[in-house]
């Protein structure tokens, strides 16, 4: 009996062993793949700003509309943006069956709201440009860093990322309770994107914080973002659901983003920020930032100070070169003390006249920037951009750096070994060791950090000795069963108490392993059988380079290597080779066969010629972007003009001479149809012809 017990705990253990690695290979697929489109993204949005930077416009008329189509909002003046989205000027019919709202908000109108969207009904679109506006001049209102203390509640609720899934906040608010003087939130980013409801979540998150001010927190998250709106669904989903008013409650919104305070600081001692920090985090400096100049943290401002620098220089008649001593790069932000350079000698007057003009300039445009106040910005001076005298005698910071701190708190991520380092991975903030942590906390004299950003299985993590707590709130993140999400809760002790959730039906019907490993391993290989099949192309180079004698075959070690060089995912290829390459003879793989069958197994769910079928299932994703950022009124066609002066653009940077005539041919030749626009299908059936072509 004694030797049975011990091959049944032997046996037990190899089992667990066995569904614990599969549980953390899928979890690695699930991460690896999105990661890597968030990647993609950044790389995206750097081309178009290199674009950009590298376009001269023929006129100023083609310098005007490119500046709309790409650098959105930057500086829409208050008057502009109160009448281009007018809430007032929209009737709301009688036939409206859905929930009224009236300013100030009660609690009885989001309890309403609550209501209603549960059994899946839509606000009008004259409440939700109300409600955007409202919330609007809050914002304005609130410093970088919101104070919260457990004085005046019993406790303060922290949840994380909630990624549009509306059954997630609605089962927080049930087991939790609603939003009251008593009972304070936090919610620490990612409202929208990826989720089917992310416009209910805002509205409801929204109304409570108006309701009550003090009690309700929100942070900026990186999805917070117009730029990553784009591509995550959050832009498209507006405009499905408010067809005619949808531009303007986008355009509000994109406003009200950039106003959303980036931390907040519990007791002097907690502080909770959607990503991370870096070594160079600052919550002095963080705390002075002018937050709603960034519209998109994913634009930086060194583009836009280099140019004003570059026309400064102009102006003065220099060149680049001599603006720039040699081997070093101009800090344009900098607000640096006059330069101790020897004027000229009076003998030459038309000298000693230039390096007058230079210095004035100089010292203009540096009090420009002190106060971040442009030539077309004078006019537009608001509670937050206004620098009273005190301010000028504090430190000054560049754009650039201002830029780089809301970058690394929204972007950046935790890992084991110390120091900080690039975040690669995702493309944007850094990736922060314990001693990092340790220096920022005790610079602030803080106990721990409270961040979101990362799906956690269990819904929250602690790292860094229990001094780095990630809380993650959206449930079934990946597939049905894949994450619990979950909130924490603080009291006067500032010890963490956790709640764990799982919002779907379905998943509480699954077994422990149909819900931890079956279905979703299932969900996740699926995704990486579309990313290979998606470089076949690639990969089959890559097997080439170890194939010598063009057998055709190479072996497991060779494939493995070559999927990495390729697909650079980080994923323990080896490991999973047995669920990806089913046959093998004598240890080798034919993988021209197994390209094959990854082929046949995408086209029976689209009938398209391969080679096709993998450029879109490889480029789709910022086909689509593309689409959106050129659709700059988000109608979902692509005007004439929109294309004429995009096609210009490309045309420049790839070096193709191009008539204006001919541009207008190539435009008429995509619109199939003939209705004097381009839609997301024939953009996508034109690129299809192109590569059909080559």
């Amino acid at each position: 009996a004694f030797k049975a017990a011990v091959l049944i705990q032997q046996w037990y253990r190899r089992h667990v062993a066995r569904l614990e690695m599969r549980r953390r290979c899928t979890w690695r697929i699930f991460q690896s793949i999105e990661y890597a489109c968030e990647q993609d993204q950044i790389k995206l949005h750097n081309f178009f700003s290199y674009l950009m930077d590298h376009f001269t416009p023929s006129s100023s008329k083609e310098r005007d509309f490119i500046s709309r189509m790409f650098v959105s909002g930057e500086s829409v003046k208050e008057a502009e943006l109160e009448k281009y989205c007018d809430y007032e000027s929209i009737e709301v019919p009688d036939s409206y069956t859905g929930p009224h709202l009236s300013f100030p908000l009660l609690p009885d109108h989001a309890t309403a709201l609550l209501e209603a969207f549960k059994q899946k009904q839509q606000l009008h679109a004259r409440y939700v440009l109300n409600l955007l506006h409202e919330t609007r001049k809050h914002l304005k209102q609130l410093p970088n860093i919101s104070h919260v203390s457990t004085c005046y509640s019993e406790e303060v609720t922290v949840c994380g990322d909630l990624h549009g899934q509306l059954d997630d906040l609605f089962l927080i608010f049930y087991k939790n309770g609603l939003p009251s003087p008593s009972k304070s939130y936090v919610f620490n980013g990612d409202f929208v994107d990826r989720g089917k409801q992310s416009l209910e979540i805002l509205i409801v998150l929204f109304t409570f914080l108006l309701i009550y001010p003090k009690e309700v927190h929100l942070n900026r998250g990186n999805h917070e973002d117009h730029m990553v709106n784009l591509r995550y669904g959050f832009t498209k989903e507006v405009m499905q659901k408010y067809k005619v008013h949808g531009k303007k409650i986008l355009k509000m919104i994109q406003n009200v983003f950039c106003w959303l305070p980036l931390a907040t600081l519990i007791d002097q001692k907690v502080l909770v920020i959607h990503g991370g920090i870096s070594d160079t985090t600052d919550l002095d400096m963080l705390e002075t930032i002018q937050r709603h100049k960034f519209i998109s943290v994913l634009r930086g401002k060194k583009r836009k100070e280099s140019n004003r620098n570059a026309e400064v220089q102009e102006i003065n008649g220099e060149s680049k070169a001599e603006a720039e001593p040699a081997g070093k790069e101009a800090d344009p932000g900098l607000c640096p003390p006059p330069r101790a350079a020897q004027a000229p000698s009076m003998a030459n007057r038309q000298e000693f006249s230039r390096w007058v003009r230079q210095t004035v300039q100089e010292q203009i445009e540096r009090c420009r920037r002190l106060v971040d106040v442009s030539e077309s910005e004078s006019e537009e001076l608001t509670y937050s951009s206004s620098v009273s005298l005190a301010d000028l005698d504090g430190p000054c910071w560049t754009r650039q750096e201002e830029w780089k701190q809301i970058l690394d708190i929204l972007w950046s991520d935790p890992m084991p070994q110390e120091g900080c380092r690039v975040n690669t991975v995702r493309g944007g903030g850094c990736y922060f060791g314990p001693d990092v942590t340790g220096k920022v906390l005790e610079k602030h004299s803080l106990q721990f950090l409270i961040r979101s950003h990362e799906c956690k299985q269990e819904g929250y993590e602690f790292c860094h000795g229990r001094k780095v707590l990630t809380i993650f709130s959206a449930s079934n993140y990946y597939e049905i069963g894949s994450n619990r999400g979950a909130y924490v809760k603080l009291g006067p002790d500032l010890v963490p108490h956790f709640v764990q959730y799982q919002a779907n039906k379905t998943a509480h019907t699954l077994t422990m392993t149909q819900r931890q490993i079956s279905r979703v391993e299932e969900s996740a290989f699926r995704a990486l059988r579309e990313k290979l099949f998606a470089h076949t192309s690639a990969l089959i180079s890559a097997f080439k380079a170890y194939d010598k004698d063009n057998t055709g075959r190479i072996t497991l070690s060779s494939w493995a290597t070559a999927v990495e060089s390729v697909l650079r995912l980080g994923l323990p290829w080896r490991m999973l080779r047995p669920q990806l390459v089913r046959s093998t003879a004598e240890g080798m793989l034919e993988y021209r066969s197994w390209l094959d069958d990854l082929a046949v197994e995408q086209r029976s769910q689209e009938h398209i010629q391969s080679s096709l079928l993998e450029v879109i299932y490889r480029n789709r994703s910022n086909l689509e972007t593309i689409f959106r950022i050129i659709d700059r009124d988000h109608s979902g066609l692509i005007s004439f003009e929109e294309f004429h002066q995009t096609w210009k653009l490309f045309s420049s940077h790839m070096n193709i001479e191009l008539t204006d005539d001919g541009i207008s041919d190539l435009v008429r030749s995509i619109d199939f149809n003939k209705d004097g626009n381009i839609d997301f299908n024939e953009f996508l059936e034109a690129f299809r012809l192109v590569r059909q072509a080559e």
